[in-house]
């Protein structure tokens, strides 16, 4: 059985500016490619990413391009293109950057203006002779300046965005390109995505399948569909799992079959079960001769979101429930990993997503400003069971929408579904990124009430038939099982409501930059986005600094280390947030970017934790969800990113790792004033009391019995305080946050709570599952002693970092220069009387660990 012939047009690219017309074409440095790419292998460019020369590159973005390449004429059959019997060539491009001039053998077969449709070109009339050379010529115009020509030829349309400029939305083509809050301007084009040569008589040109899971679990309905493009007489379709065939069947070719399978195998996410694929292939047969065939992978889940009213609370849940569990979503969200695609391997998309999955998040949210990423991201989130919330891409602007810039969006949008489909982690497609909260904040017409979509052309807001009317129209076409939203954020009354729908929570770092230990009163149904800033690791920075270790700009306020932070206000927002929660200092730098990580991870759990403890039960769903921003860098850069972009995890990746594992317990303290109300004018008869509360998560699927205990050390002596059982053989029921107690802060003296720290383990048959340590904040104020007896040694297993200390030591993060040994924790808060292991790997007897904690200069 074999697939139709193709032959990647991949080999001999070269290139050149396309009005130098004295200088020679010069070879590209791999394929697909973008010029940013080729210009730097050949030193024509410095690399963006080091110092400040992405300032020097911007000549690039307003230039075109020229790419062009020969490739021989395979053997066809005779006869003119499309007639029975007779081959055809076409010409497959993946992907074109954006606005391109398509030249094969002096005839112009394509022009193209969106970077994420897919084209196919019928060429057979174009070919040369068999054997012979065919020359293709592929000019890239600048997208910059045809989207600002695009701008004048629109000017009653209100123009407006967030990050870049007014260019980007006339244009379709990743809008991160023109720089964003956390990347940088580098307007690149090419041939990004692969070119072949497919020569058939027929061919299956799309397969699909539609999934039915039944609410018993118990059976699943494949409806398998092949659209055919040619002749052929009948297609056979063929579904497995691994080595084993489950079913088969032969049909007209261009009619679907279906499939009831009994006891199916179902995919999961992470961690709450198994990730099996199953393989659909499609044949068709033609006068008895199999003539083409295509294979694809696809999982079987029951996958819904769920919005009802809820008990106690207004609005309504939004929850996502796959195979009849609910799931407590804490994830991330993603942009993409690079502002060069095709040096993105597959390898380094598997490493990232396997960050997500090994982090204990269960949803990645791929941004609406980024690309319809590349089928091996995807392939990473069904293999480790990663769920996807999928963008459209359109981003914190207010879009056209001019009938032909319309039809060029139902059709990326209709192209990339049909990519998109089989991927069972897929689970919602969302219409925009903060685009009807652009709305809002510059009074566009937005009138919910009004359901006439054509009147919708006619306001200052015409992309709302985009979101509500065109994209909507093709999920429930292509994939009607799958929820369609018309945004991110996207609620009730407006995008800021916390009772229906998503937020973006956005009021700690921008906004009115509230203190996050506030999150419980800034929470909703789900969260999409939230997060705070800080430093990369020390070893990037050394990455991006011109000179490295001994650049004259090493320090946290150079201009350089500021040039690599592309966030407005960024130095009062990190300075605000640090000088409100801890004592710190600029030097030594590695200090410095310590103190920013343990603010982001002491930030970023506290709104896990406190979100989650609003993970009630059932018909309490009342936050279901947490995706901060972001995962992930496209360049080396101080940004909101847990990881940078080398793949280093900062220190909240690990908190949030802790806070989302199966079982775990919260705690947050509070202060109470209690007025006389004989006396209610007086200053002085007041009582303040200081609780601790203190919460279980079990996400797990069955109920735990356990044990809940308590100790108090005041953090200046390292003396133990307090010691109790506050619980026994309490039960904390499956999948859902369960209040424990609440009592005064357990302090020696009236008057030390808040120099008493307090920790909460949870106790199974006499072993530890669950702790956490709870400190009296904000830490500035605390008395902090230096340990004199601070452990930090491997086990004898070569396993673990085992760490101790004699008095209370706040944030201790093991480090190592040697990029080979990865840590599974750190970050770590030490109490008297315990060791605490940390997982590590590649680590040996001779390895030489270095730490940091709180205080520690």
């Amino acid at each position: 059985m074999t697939a139709h012939p193709v032959y990647p047009v991949d080999k001999n690219w070269e290139f050149k500016q396309a009005d130098k017309h004295d200088s020679s074409f010069l070879p590209v440095a791999q394929f697909p490619t973008m010029v940013h790419l080729d210009l730097l292998a050949h030193r024509l460019i410095s690399d963006p990413y080091i110092g400040k020369n992405e300032l020097d590159c911007q000549w690039v973005g307003e230039k075109a391009w020229v790419y062009r390449t020969k490739f021989a004429t395979p053997k066809l059959k005779h006869g003119s293109g499309g007639s029975s019997g007779a081959t055809r060539a076409v010409l497959a491009f993946d992907g074109l950057d954006t606005f391109a001039t398509v030249v094969l053998n002096g005839h112009t077969i394509l022009e193209t203006d969106n970077m994420f449709i897919p084209e196919r070109v019928d060429v057979t009339k174009h070919l040369q002779e068999e054997g012979e050379d065919n020359e293709l010529a592929i000019t890239f115009e600048s997208a910059y300046l045809r989207g600002w020509k695009l701008v004048e030829q629109h000017p009653d349309h209100v123009w407006g965005c967030w990050n870049g400029d007014n260019s980007r939305l006339a244009v379709r083509k990743s809008q991160y390109h023109w720089g964003w809050d956390w990347g940088p301007t580098l307007l690149t084009c090419g041939p990004w995505r692969p070119i072949n040569l497919e020569v058939f008589e027929s061919r299956i040109s799309d397969l699909w399948c539609d999934i039915d899971v039944a609410a018993t679990l118990k059976e699943a309905t494949i409806t398998a569909h092949a659209s055919v493009e040619g002749d052929g007489s009948s297609t056979k379709f063929e579904v497995s799992l691994g080595e084993d065939v489950v079913a088969t069947q032969e049909v007209d070719a261009g009619s679907s079959a279906t499939f009831k399978l009994s006891n199916p195998q179902l995919w999961y996410p992470v961690r709450y079960g198994k990730q099996p694929l199953y393989t659909v292939t499609a044949t068709l047969i033609s006068d008895g001769h199999e003539i083409d065939t295509v294979s694809k992978k696809f999982g079987l889940r029951r996958a819904r979101l769920v919005q009802r009213p809820l008990k106690e609370q207004p609005g309504m849940s939004f929850f996502f429930e796959v195979n009849n569990i609910p799931i407590f979503c804490g994830g991330s969200d993603w942009i993409p990993a690079d502002n060069f695609i095709p040096r993105i391997d597959k390898k380094r998309y598997y490493d990232w997503v396997k960050l997500v999955a090994d982090g204990n998040q269960f949803m990645i949210r791929v941004w609406g400003g980024g690309i319809f990423e590349e089928q091996a991201f995807y392939d990473a989130c069904d293999e480790l069971g990663v769920l996807v919330w999928q963008d459209f891409m359109f981003g914190c602007g207010n879009y056209p929408a001019w009938p032909e810039l319309l039809d060029s969006i139902k059709r990326e949008a209709e192209e990339n579904v049909k990519l998109l489909r089989h991927h069972p982690s897929i689970v919602i497609y969302a219409g925009n990124n903060e685009d009807y909260q652009f709305a809002e904040s510059v009074d566009l017409t937005w009138d919910q009430k009004n359901h006439d979509a054509e009147s919708w052309l006619k306001t200052n807001f015409p992309a709302r038939y985009i979101y509500e009317k065109i994209l909507p129209d093709v999920c429930k076409d292509l994939v009607p099982g799958t929820y369609y939203h018309p945004g991110s954020p996207w609620g009730g009354v407006d995008t800021r409501d916390p009772t229906v729908g998503d937020i973006h929570q956005w009021n700690v770092w921008h906004g009115t930059q509230e203190k996050y230990q506030n999150f419980d009163k800034l929470g909703g149904r789900f969260v999409s986005e939230f997060g705070m800033e800080a430093f990369p690791s020390v070893k990037t920075i050394d990455a991006f600094l011109p000179r490295g270790k001994d650049d004259p700009d090493r320090y946290p306020q150079s201009s350089t280390i500021d040039f690599h932070n592309k966030a407005e206000g960024h130095e009062r927002r990190i300075a605000l947030y640090l000088v409100e929660n801890m004592r710190y200092a600029p030097d030594p730098l590695e200090q410095f970017v310590y103190s920013t990580q343990l603010m982001q991870a002491e930030c970023l759990a506290s709104a896990y934790r406190l979100w989650k403890r609003q993970w009630k039960g059932p018909g309490r769903e009342y936050c279901a969800g947490a995706l901060v921003w972001q995962i992930n860098d496209c360049w080396p850069v101080t940004s909101w990113a847990i990881v940078d972009y080398y793949l280093r995890p900062k220190h909240a990746y690990f908190t949030v790792k802790r806070e989302m594992a199966p079982l775990s317990v919260g705690m947050t303290r509070r202060e109470h004033r209690h007025e006389n109300p004989q006396n209610k004018y007086s200053r002085v008869d007041v009582k303040v009391t200081h609780e601790i509360e203190i919460w279980g998560s079990n996400l797990m699927l069955e109920d735990l019995t356990v044990d809940c205990v308590v100790r108090g050390w005041d953090v200046e002596t390292g003396e133990k305080t307090h010691e109790k059982t506050v619980a026994e053989g309490l039960t904390l029921p499956q999948n859902q946050s369960t209040e424990i107690t609440a009592f005064a802060v357990p302090a020696k003296n009236k008057g030390d709570e808040a120099r008493t720290v307090v920790a909460t383990y949870l106790i199974k048959n006499g072993k530890q599952v669950a702790r956490y340590v709870n400190w009296p904040e904000p830490l500035k104020y605390l008395h902090l002693q230096k340990p004199k007896d601070l452990k930090v040694v491997l086990s004898e297993d070569g396993n673990a970092v085992e760490i101790s200390a004699e008095v209370p030591v706040k944030g201790v993060a093991v480090e190592c220069e040697d990029d080979v040994v990865k840590f599974a924790d750190n970050l770590v808060d030490i109490v008297p009387g315990e060791v605490v292991r940390i997982g590590v790997s590649g680590a040996s007897k001779d390895t030489k660990f270095d730490v940091r904690y709180l205080g520690m200069i």
